[in-house]
């Protein structure tokens, strides 16, 4: 078989735009957009674990959270139970029960409706569980996840990630201190 000048080049180039494809296939792909958020507060609160866990079973009931001035819901501790929290200022948020698990004294629920004004986050999901502490105590860890309030490329500076971090660390923070002190207090 003999082959051309012409033939060799062309067989060449064709292995050489082969291989930049595969090549590119294989590069680092650079994502645009929100990265999901974290946050995880604990307390030790000077009380037994079945004594926390009564302050806070109760998934229509959070007025130990300090802007909470009322909660409205329907279906108690079910899953799939909704809440309405109205905060001072009249702003409301709109919750749902996904998981309830006495056993583990633990509960899982997302936001469904917020404004960003209110609290900088989206898709925003979060877990309240008691365990044993050393000495009778008991430990109340809240953790949550979430996406910043503005979910396009460049966040005006009160919807970033930092803000909406700032705010849930902030949150829990005011409840877990407020629940220690009702608790502790025996009110």
């Amino acid at each position: 078989m003999r082959m051309t000048m012409g033939t060799a080049f062309a067989g060449v180039a064709a292995l050489a735009v082969a291989g930049m494809a595969l090549t590119a296939a294989f590069e680092p792909v650079w994502a645009h957009g929100p990265t999901r958020q974290k946050v995880r507060e604990s307390i030790e609160i000077n009380a037994p674990p079945a004594k926390v866990w009564a302050a806070i079973a109760n998934f229509q009931d959070m007025s130990w959270l300090p802007p909470v001035t009322k909660t409205e819901g329907q279906k108690g501790n079910e899953v799939g139970a909704t809440r309405t929290l109205i905060l001072t200022g009249g702003a409301a948020v709109e919750e749902e029960l996904y998981k309830y698990e006495p056993e583990m004294q633990s509960y899982s629920y997302r936001i469904t409706k917020v404004d960003v004004k209110v609290l900088p986050v989206t898709n925003y999901s979060s877990t309240l569980t008691v365990s044993p502490a050393p000495d009778g105590k008991a430990k109340l860890e809240w953790a949550g996840a979430f996406y910043r309030g503005y979910p396009n490329n460049d966040p005006p500076p009160e919807l970033s990630d930092e803000a909406a971090k700032t705010a849930v660390t902030g949150l829990y923070k005011a409840g877990l201190e407020s629940l220690k002190k009702k608790i502790e207090s025996g009110s």
